[in-house]
């Protein structure tokens, strides 16, 4: 669930406009792979294998600028209407560039070319999502498979991200029965995820 990004990931500049934003084909893997395992090494992002990759990689969007990758990002369905957006990172030496703005930006088009309801994310940097329509929620309303990556995540017992959700669709996600996460920005409660426990079984069951 950690992204690799900051707040300087956003900063506009003009050599945004050269960049060139498109999905990750096969040969991105390697590239993918060396970036998010960098920030894996340093408990930054969680560590993805080849296979991992090769599974996911019609999920990914990539940034380059005269052939180098400069930075990933994926958008992971969980329904026929909701995505995450996800193992979002870019390079050091790119962070000033825009990179990460193009990034989200290119996933939420396509969250919207595929008539997603809503999208939401896992970040660091609050005030840039909420400047592209993003809104606070609280984590423990999200879907439970959410967080099924969680078990595997170095701060899963003292997560500090924020997760933030855009709603694409308002009509369809105000109709939606029951909404995955409820009204925005609410306070935690039991409702919002039930965990199924076994039932003890008796002789007359």
């Amino acid at each position: 669930m950690i992204s690799g990004l900051r707040a300087d990931a956003f900063v506009e500049s003009p050599a945004a406009s050269h960049l060139t934003v498109r999905k990750a084909v096969m040969h991105d893997i390697a590239d993918i792979l060396h970036l998010i395992n960098g920030y894996a090494a340093r408990g930054i992002m969680l560590a993805r294998t080849e296979f991992e990759m090769s599974e996911a990689i019609r999920d990914f969007t990539v940034v380059a600028l005269d052939g180098q990758l400069l930075g990933c990002g994926a958008l992971h369905f969980y329904s026929p209407t909701t995505a995450e957006i996800r193992s979002l990172a870019v390079h050091e030496h790119a962070k000033t560039k825009g990179v990460g703005r193009q990034l989200v930006e290119a996933l939420v088009a396509e969250a919207v070319q595929y008539e997603l309801d809503a999208v939401f994310a896992f970040t660091y940097v609050v005030d840039f999502f909420n400047r592209v329509g993003f809104h606070v929620v609280e984590r423990g309303a999200l879907p439970l498979k959410a967080w099924k990556d969680c078990v595997r995540c170095p701060k899963f017992q003292a997560c500090d991200e924020v997760a933030v959700v855009r709603i694409l669709r308002p009509d369809h996600w105000a109709d939606a029965q029951p909404q995955p996460w409820g009204p925005l920005m609410t306070a935690p409660t039991d409702e919002l995820i039930q965990i199924p426990t076994p039932r003890l079984l008796t002789p007359d069951s």
